[in-house]
């Protein structure tokens, strides 16, 4: 199945969590703190939004940081995606 975000909206994914620390030591999946960083799987096309003109400035690759309680989460074959406005992206995460 392929989604495709509308307008400034935006689809992300979850990066999977560090399984070890810096120090070499192998943490259980309960030891792992859940990281708040996502990679976009998609972009909308921009557009008319609220009667304002929105342009995409993210791309599909990046990898960024979005609000805690923003969006909707969704599951698609067996993966969890979140779906998110443009703007509630708060910063990307630059390597």
């Amino acid at each position: 199945m392929v989604l495709k975000p509308l307008f400034d909206r935006v689809i992300v994914k979850q990066i999977e969590a560090e399984e070890k620390t810096k120090g070499g030591i192998i943490l259980s999946s309960s030891a792992q703190e859940k990281p708040q960083i996502y990679e976009i799987i998609e972009v909308g096309p921009g557009g008319k939004v609220d009667g304002e003109e929105v342009e995409i400035v993210v791309k599909k690759g990046d990898r960024v940081i979005t609000g805690s309680y923003t969006g909707t989460e969704v599951k698609i074959d067996g993966e969890e995606y979140k779906i998110v406005r443009q703007s509630d992206i708060l910063a990307v995460v630059e390597q």
